[in-house]
């Protein structure tokens, strides 16, 4: 059975944190898409880890973890994770494998991708990594994969500062190569988990171009990054969060108003600690938006929601989320694609009773307050999709299911 987990927002939603939960029933786990400018927190107990690049199922001992096709693979960034694992006492030798067909990220990609950004009139805001360089190179077919480092004449074309920078890496690399389609084929009868990064709003096709990433953060990225059709899919989950976060520049309707709400504003950054793990970067905060929430769930066949930080609303007396938006006078139920109408546009808000009592300590769904029943209820309503789990929490064991994705 493949599962795929992608963010239903612009990124940072959690899904660390749910890839690392579910992982336990899942025999191995791929991360399909995206670099070392993504950034996965998972808390179990006292210890906290961040990872860019490794799956987040590589902390259970007896889980392989892939990193995909779809990816690009910063060398120094890898083996700098792969040291702090180690360092963390987490065994990795043996377990990670890289997709032969995977794209390297080149140390001056880094400064080419910085240049590019500020040279645009309206920055994207990049997170400097080389992320989008190298997915520029994959396209116009000058990139180098995994599988091209024994290749010597594709080598030679290389500068020489490249090579020497991929000198003490090759081998190490090599040894981590695999053909992925045929270690899927291996694996069809078994539980993969696939591990997407940033979001669907942030995906090169379907979200808010061009303030989006380069790679496929889709749910479709999935089949392309592990090497399979998507009628190998089984099962697609978007994790979201109780309210709505960005980073960088490009529309969001729904943020608040520093000035006029800077206290929740302040309240729901710090309380969620809405700092980015790869830049630090303070995220855009702002209210649920659930229109763009059913765009997602409608342009990557979302049959599974996951809601997160539904604690950050613990203490609040009312809370409230967008149900359309109003744009030059008229109200628009359906997301758009223009970045001017979405620039324009005025969120429609709904208010929902606060439950002011803490959810961190509920075991099952029928200890959570009746008030924020009532807001997933309405969420489920608003988008169609039944939402399977809530997180109540950081830690693994702050997580409710309702519906469990391997049955």
């Amino acid at each position: 059975m493949n599962v795929v987990v992608i963010g239903a927002q612009w990124g940072d939603e959690g899904k660390g944190k749910i890839v690392d939960f579910l992982a336990n029933d899942a025999d191995v786990i791929i991360r399909y898409s995206g670099g070392a400018n993504a950034g996965h927190t998972i808390v179990i107990g006292d210890n906290q880890y961040a990872l860019h690049l490794v799956p987040s199922g590589i902390l259970y001992p007896n889980k392989t973890v892939y990193l995909g096709t779809g990816m690009v693979i910063d060398p120094e960034a890898l083996f700098k994770e792969l040291a702090m694992l180690k360092e963390k006492g987490i065994d990795w030798e043996g377990r990670v494998f890289i997709s032969d067909r995977a794209h390297i990220v080149l140390p001056r990609y880094r400064e080419l991708d910085k240049q590019r950004d500020a040279q645009r009139k309206k920055p994207i805001g990049t997170t400097g990594r080389g992320i989008g360089i190298t997915y520029s190179m994959k396209s116009d077919r000058d990139g180098i994969r995994l599988a091209d480092l024994t290749w010597k004449d594709k080598m030679e074309e290389l500068e020489q500062e490249d090579r020497d920078f991929l000198a003490p890496y090759t081998e190490r690399l090599l040894s981590m190569k695999v053909n992925l389609t045929a270690e899927m084929y291996k694996l069809r009868s078994k539980h993969v988990l696939m591990e997407g990064a940033q979001g669907a709003m942030l995906d090169l096709d379907s979200g808010t171009y061009p303030y989006v990433s380069s790679g496929m953060s889709c749910s479709s990225g999935a089949a392309v990054g592990a090497g399979i059709g998507p009628r190998a899919l089984d099962r697609v989950l978007g994790v979201f969060k109780a309210y709505s976060t960005r980073v960088g520049n490009g529309p969001m309707p729904t943020e608040f108003d520093e000035e006029s709400q800077s206290e929740l504003y302040k309240f729901v950054r710090d309380t969620g600690r809405e700092y980015g793990v790869t830049t630090g970067r303070p995220r855009r905060c702002g209210y649920l938006d659930l229109v763009a929430l059913r765009y997602a769930c409608q342009t990557n066949s979302i049959d599974g929601l996951i809601l997160t930080h539904l604690d950050i609303y613990d203490s609040l007396d009312e809370i409230e989320a967008c149900v359309a938006y109003e744009i030059d006078g008229k109200e628009v139920t359906d997301f758009p694609a223009s970045i001017e109408e979405l620039n324009r546009a005025k969120p429609v808000l709904r208010k929902f009773s606060g439950w002011k009592t803490s959810l961190k300590n509920c075991k099952s769904y029928d200890e959570i307050h009746p008030a924020a029943k009532a807001y997933i209820d309405f969420i489920e309503k608003y988008t169609e999709v039944a939402v399977d789990i809530v997180s109540v929490g950081y830690d693994r064991k702050e997580t409710i299911i309702r519906r469990n994705p391997w049955k």
